[in-house]
């Protein structure tokens, strides 16, 4: 579910104009376990990464740190498409059904942003 939390009009964030013209940000709330998922996920994209900077750094061969390379660009696509496919069926819909049908331009855009 969407929630929106109002931060001063100095702060620098995307977000949409609320109430008396105050900044607001959207969160979403997944639950633990989703976001435990991501996170481990993440961690181990984490560990891949720095991984690559030690064959870098050890002169390995070029093709065995670009194989390493695309995992990491595979595991990074897997959690994008896991975030997304939440976002899709939390906050669009209740964004669609709150009559913001403006929740499908954005996600356009980021979707595009995610496949390029």
């Amino acid at each position: 579910m969407a929630e929106e939390q109002p931060v001063s009009n100095a702060e620098v964030h995307e977000a949409h104009c609320g109430a008396e013209g105050e900044k607001t940000i959207r969160k979403s709330h997944h639950s633990a376990e989703f976001k435990n998922s991501l996170t481990s996920r993440l961690n181990r994209i984490e560990g891949q990464v720095r991984g690559i900077k030690g064959l870098i750094e050890k002169d390995t061969y070029c093709d065995d740190v670009l194989n390493q390379i695309a995992a990491v660009q595979s595991a990074l696509n897997g959690v994008g498409k896991l975030l997304l496919e939440g976002h899709m069926k939390s906050c669009v819909i209740e964004r669609m059904q709150a009559g913001e049908p403006e929740v499908i331009d954005e996600l356009l855009v980021t979707v595009k942003k995610l496949i390029r």
